[in-house]
């Protein structure tokens, strides 16, 4: 069965589910289906470690009886009568939520628009193998490379379908295919690793399996020799691969509902400057092929896209309609479901670039550090104090000089953010994107 005609039958399956819980005595309902197919191939070696293969269609049903709210989950094929009986009895007892509720009517989509998210191309088990064993063979031919951690390929459908008593009924569907290795390069304590990936929507639009693994490898023996510097004040330069978990941590902290629950260090910021003048960060729903994008929130509600910073001052919150109404505010059609929650989270979230390359911004800074990966835990939202294991190479007279590991960065968020310089170039393949990015007056702690 196709794409379509599956949330064809979903959607009359939700349709009949809210009429019946409100024959059943629910002053409100919706109905919500998410959908997920998956397929994935790992190897190491030349040899098949795991083939993988996932299929749910996860369904809920949410009553309203007055302020009073449930929620039930069951399968597909479950007695509709008992189900909705159920959950009305349910929040008859439940305690009161002022802030609960469906969406505004005027607020929701009144026409879905195609994204461009899904790509019908059929992928079996054995050109996901094929493909992670190229990987791993470009990989190992890269002089240096000694040994494979693995490479693997994947295929998966997500959808979902959402219909709701206010007037609301649709459904979307969004593929997503992936190729990923990881290389080992040198030999007993002087070991090194690193990895590549790619993640696409549409098949066609994936890297190459031999471009992935050869960078792979590349990046792994580039890593050889690491040194340790000493402990000091440090300019640190992000990768954007590394920069978009900076980015993530900011998109966590304009995040409504860590507002509402007061843990986000940027909880009384609205309005203010947060970011570098001149710095623009955006959150854009509706991108075609946008690897978050959707038609339509967990709510019904079509987001638009958004100036979520504009000139470094602080414009937007992301927000559903639970959090906004907790807030004071309107939903801006970020609403995501956890069960019978709304929660809220960002869709394509980029920090925009600026005017500068990544190459004059290295050749600007003297002398700094090139932040390749981190690891570790150590960022606190409350407070905005970062502190994470970090590699990558030094930079001696605007020139990446050797490889360096074994030392931790350390900052605030807020001041980080107020002394971020980006640089001009961006890869908006994921959620969460931001280009080259320097920080300056970070601590170093190494020797």
């Amino acid at each position: 069965m196709n794409a379509q005609n599956q949330a064809g039958k979903l959607l009359e399956h939700a349709s009949s589910l809210v009429e019946a819980a409100r024959k059943a005595g629910a002053d409100a309902a919706d109905a919500v289906v998410v959908s997920a197919r998956s397929t994935s191939v790992s190897v190491r070696l030349g040899k098949v470690e795991g083939n993988e293969s996932s299929e749910s269609d996860e369904f809920s049903l949410r009553v309203f009886v007055g302020k009073r709210i449930a929620s039930v989950a069951a399968n597909i094929g479950a007695d509709p009568k008992t189900l909705v009986e159920r959950a009305v009895a349910m929040a008859k007892v439940s305690p009161e939520d002022p802030f609960e509720g469906l969406a505004d009517p005027a607020l929701l989509a009144k026409n879905i628009k195609d994204l461009d998210q899904y790509d019908d191309t059929i992928i079996d088990t054995e050109r996901l193998r094929l493909d992670a064993l190229e990987a791993e063979e470009a990989a190992l031919a890269v002089k240096g490379v000694t040994n494979s951690s693995g490479a693997g390929a994947s295929f998966g459908m997500g959808g979902m379908v959402l219909v709701t008593s206010g007037g609301f009924a649709g459904s979307y569907a969004a593929t997503r295919f992936g190729r990923s290795v990881s290389a080992i390069a040198g030999e007993g304590t002087a070991m090194e690793r690193d990895y590549d990936y790619t993640s696409r929507l549409h098949f066609s639009d994936l890297l190459s399996s031999a471009e992935i693994g050869e960078s792979a490898g590349e990046r792994a023996v580039r890593r050889l020799n690491s040194r340790k510097m000493r402990t000091g004040p440090v300019n640190v330069i992000f990768d954007p691969r590394v920069a978009r978990g900076i980015a993530g941590h900011l998109a966590a902290a304009i995040n409504g509902g860590s507002v509402a629950r007061k843990t986000s260090f940027l909880r009384n910021s609205m309005g203010e400057q947060i970011l570098a003048k001149g710095i623009r960060v955006t959150d854009d729903p509706l991108r075609i092929r946008g690897s978050s994008s959707r038609p339509f929130d967990a709510e019904g509600i079509e987001g638009q896209p958004l100036d979520m910073v504009e000139d470094g001052v602080l414009q937007h919150w992301s927000l559903s309609g639970p959090v906004a109404r907790e807030l004071g505010l309107k939903s801006n059609g970020r609403g995501v479901r956890s069960g019978s929650t709304i929660g809220c989270a960002s869709t394509n979230f980029a920090i925009e670039p600026g005017s500068v390359s990544p190459q004059d911004l290295i050749a600007s800074l003297g002398d700094g550090f090139y932040v390749t990966e981190v690891f570790g835990q150590g960022v606190n939202m409350i407070t905005g104090e970062y502190s994470r294991g970090a590699s990558g190479f030094w930079i001696e007279k605007g020139k990446i000089s050797f490889p360096v590991s074994e030392v931790t960065i350390a900052g605030n968020l807020k001041d980080m953010f107020k002394q971020m310089i980006p640089a001009n170039d961006i890869e908006r393949h994921y959620g969460v994107a931001a280009p080259t990015l320097l920080i300056e007056g970070m601590t170093l702690a190494g020797n």
